[in-house]
């Protein structure tokens, strides 16, 4: 039997970057302007910091391929677990196909294109079996796509910072220049271009760190690579994220920054580029190679998030939380039929959505729509994992916990209740972040995705014995 390849520290670091390291949301991120500093400040230690050291704790103490579903029922019952399970996996076909509209944006702008129909579903259908296919594979067998995505994450990530202040250091002169304290403070209104709403974006690019807890049978010594994995992870990723975003915000025009989206690449790097005054055939090539960078990045993203996903939907399917379907694996033990379950769900989603975009011309729309979906219904799944600390510290006070977050009783409360009313939050601000009625008319779509999702979530939940 051929012996399975092993993840060292190396690899779970750069594992954890990759999972946490999502080059699409940087963009959006920058368009909050000179305030995002102040968002990350605050969400690094109110979020990002008990986050990664409450699932070091129970990645640690339940180490199990269930990760986030095993802890809830340990703590809530199956039940609730099933809800965790349902939002967990749902998230992930969605997000596969808002990856898939971003690469089919990205060809047409590198090499200006109109792509007709039949090549957008082409290009989608093709990057939706292609990060199948890897999804098949165990994360051992995939770890080169990972490291590989991960060196392409940290050097675009990193050129796009330094040539941001490298345009600034030429010119002189900063696109959105600090003048006053002021204009790092938050705008704390319901402003769905600069305020509150942002806030779940941010949200967004810390999720994926209980990921790690899945890859236990993969690791050497997993109870201490695991917390180390975690947090040498967390810091590189905070790094990777507020550079690019400081060198969109200081390089380019704020209507430009404010236009970003992932499906516009190929125009911010073109406006950066243009900025630190690199010439059009010099900048024509940087742009296609950058162009295919983010592609691969992609790719990289589903490998390494796939494992973890579907570990989790095959463990709940086991476990009766979702159909059966899910339980099947292949040879290498991969849940393989939840990899083809995920291909098939987001290739109906590619479908619809360009069926849907034909009719109202706007081919750019359902990025925005599968991507907003995906994050929602993505960080609902967290919530309960938090206040699943809290019973299971009472609980099972007696479990050995190889890694422990510090402090006493009032500072564990502080720890885990704290990223659970902001997760609770940036899920409201997002469906509701303005009350005017365009905004609630131009969110109808995102409403009734999540609608659904809830009415399909309660229809699986239903059919859980409670054991």
């Amino acid at each position: 039997m051929e012996k399975k390849k092993k993840f060292r520290l190396f690899d779970a670091i750069l594992g954890t970057v990759c999972l946490t390291l999502v080059c699409e949301s940087v963009m959006p991120t920058a368009a909050i302007g000179n305030t995002q500093y102040f968002w990350w400040i605050l969400l690094l230690i109110g979020f990002c910091l008990p986050y990664g050291m409450i699932t070091a704790e129970l990645g640690t103490t339940y180490p199990s391929e269930g990760g986030m579903y095993e802890w809830v029922k340990r703590a809530f019952g199956p039940k609730w677990a099933g809800r965790v399970a349902w939002n967990y996996w749902v998230n992930f076909p969605l997000w596969i196909s808002s990856l898939a509209v971003a690469v089919t944006d990205i060809v047409a702008g590198m090499f200006n294109l109109e792509l007709s129909i039949w090549a957008l579903l082409l290009i989608q259908l093709g990057y939706v079996w292609l990060v199948t296919f890897l999804s098949t594979k165990r994360i051992g067998e995939s770890k080169g796509v990972v490291n590989i995505g991960t060196a392409f994450k940290v050097f675009l990530l990193l050129g796009i910072g330094l040539l941001g202040v490298y345009t600034v250091m030429k010119t002189g002169n900063s696109a959105n220049p600090i003048t006053s304290f002021k204009d790092l403070l938050p705008d704390l209104s319901l402003n769905i271009d600069t305020g509150l709403p942002f806030i779940s974006i941010i949200l967004f690019n810390f999720m994926g760190f209980e990921v790690v807890g899945t890859w236990v049978d993969d690791m050497d010594d997993p109870k201490k690579q695991i917390p180390k994995a975690l947090i040498f992870g967390g810091l590189l990723m905070a790094i990777f994220y507020i550079l690019p975003a400081t060198g969109f915000n200081i390089a380019l025009d704020p209507e430009v920054v404010a236009e970003m989206d992932p499906e516009n690449v190929v125009e911010v790097l073109t406006s950066l580029f243009t900025s630190a005054g690199i010439g059009a055939g010099l900048m024509n090539t940087l742009v296609i190679i950058c162009g295919f960078m983010f592609i691969y990045t992609f790719i990289a993203n589903i490998a390494s998030w796939s494992f973890g996903v579907n570990e989790v939907a095959k463990y709940a399917a086991d476990d009766g939380s979702l159909p059966k379907g899910f339980s099947r694996v292949n040879e290498e033990g991969v849940p393989a039929r939840a990899a083809v379950i995920n291909g098939v769900v987001a290739s109906i989603i590619c479908i619809g959505g360009i069926i849907a975009s034909a009719i109202s011309e706007d081919f750019s729309a359902s990025f925005s729509l599968f991507f907003c979906l995906s994050w929602i219904t993505l960080l609902v799944g967290y919530i309960p994992m938090f206040l699943a600390f809290l019973k299971l510290r009472k609980t099972d006070p007696n479990a050995e916990r190889p890694y422990k977050v510090p402090g006493g009783k009032v500072m564990i409360k502080i720890a885990a209740i704290v990223p659970f009313v902001i997760l609770i939050a940036g899920v409201l601000f997002t469906l509701f972040g303005d009350f005017t009625l365009e905004y609630l008319m131009d969110n109808i779509p995102l409403l009734i995705g999540v609608v659904i999702s809830f009415i399909l979530e309660e229809i699986f939940v239903a059919r859980i014995k409670k054991k």
